[in-house]
């Protein structure tokens, strides 16, 4: 065990503390969650250029092409999303990495991530599927209130026209807010059921299902924060992108490209050009948003376990023996490739009223 612990104090984070906790892992370890966080982007990134290439071409094909290009768009559509799981996937490693790193001061390093992927792969991605099913099941649901609260809206201001153009543009405008307000607070109370999936099977070694229990249990109460990790890491990402941008728009406009979201369709080498500078951005972003995860997977122990307490026994204490017929009721720190995989252990027995089993 490694004598240095980690820079990093343990204790209950709010949204601030999380994402600046965040990026100062991510300033220190940068290159190292660029080679983490790339393979996934890199994947989509081929995903939605062969989908921008053939989407353009789609248009002018001919009648023995048509059904060519019609595939290779679906073919294209299937790699995003296979990026999109791959990343859920590698965000698991990532956690396992992150609580070795807070536990022994182990290196972050792409090849500990892999490894810890690869030990798990084919149950990672059995999870992922489940979270992609869960995340637009919660999407779904988030619009139809959405829409439910803006056919409300609709109905007010068709009767408050008739009495104040001004009360009907303020209700309208105070009403779309709060109908999109609500459906983003609903999907995100939906959707953080199952944000700590991937963290549960490789820091505590669970299967599927109860790793999906576990992420039921443990989600409580962070909406706020994952609302917030949510809101930066997508302005960061097009704040970037509009730096990056800045070279191809100026070409584009020189070209005779035009850039207005109403004007007409793009030409591909620009669509293309866009995507590719899209994606990058999000390499230089993803890191952020997965260790966010990772740090708010381990804050809702340390809340609701005292999984600071855990970690800092774990530093300095010599791993606990197993037992027989002794199971622990928690969760352990990091389960380690030797140990056993955690099995939560069985309800005790009822008590039946006696005082120390005395009848």
């Amino acid at each position: 065990m490694n004598g240095t612990t980690s820079e990093l104090a343990l204790a209950p984070l709010g949204a601030g503390d999380l994402i600046d906790r965040a990026v100062r892992l991510y300033r220190r370890h940068f290159w190292t969650l660029i080679r983490i966080a790339a393979p996934p982007v890199l994947v989509s990134a081929l995903g939605w250029t062969i989908t921008t290439i053939f989407g353009h071409a789609l248009g002018t094909a001919s009648s023995d092409l048509l059904v060519l290009y019609v595939l290779m768009l679906l073919a294209g559509l299937l790699i995003i999303l296979a990026g999109a799981l791959f990343s859920v996937i590698v965000m698991g490693g990532a956690a396992r990495n992150l609580v070795s790193h807070l536990i022994w001061n182990e290196p972050v390093s792409a090849r500990t991530t892999y490894s810890a992927v690869k030990s798990r792969f084919w149950s990672l991605l059995g999870a992922s599927v489940l979270v992609a099913l869960w995340l637009a099941f919660a999407a779904m649901i988030a619009f139809m209130i959405y829409g439910f609260l803006s056919f409300i809206m609709f109905a007010a201001v068709a009767v408050l026209s008739s009495i104040s153009p001004w009360l009907t543009a303020i209700f309208g405008g105070l009403g779309t807010v709060a109908a999109i307000i609500a459906g983003l607070i609903l999907f995100f109370m939906l959707a953080g059921r199952m944000a700590y999936v991937p963290q549960a099977m490789l820091v505590e070694g669970r299967g599927v299902f109860s790793a999906v229990n576990r992420s039921f249990s443990l989600a409580s109460g962070n909406v706020r924060r994952l609302m917030a990790m949510t809101l930066f890491t997508l302005f960061a990402t097009y704040s970037a992108l509009m730096l990056l941008m800045i070279p191809l728009g100026w070409y584009g406009y020189l070209s005779g490209v035009d850039l207005s979201p109403f004007g007409t369709t793009w030409p591909t080498w620009y669509a293309i050009g866009y995507q590719v500078i899209l994606q990058c951005s999000h390499i230089v972003l993803a890191p952020i948003w997965m260790l966010g995860l990772s740090l708010l997977y381990v804050d809702e122990r340390v809340r609701h376990e005292g999984y600071d307490i855990e970690l800092m026994a774990a530093r300095q204490l010599p791993e606990m023996p197993t037992l027989p017929g002794v199971v622990s009721p928690f969760a352990p720190a990091l389960v380690t490739g030797h140990a056993p995989r955690f099995v939560p252990p069985p309800p005790g027995q009822m008590h039946t009223g006696a005082v120390l089993g005395l009848k």
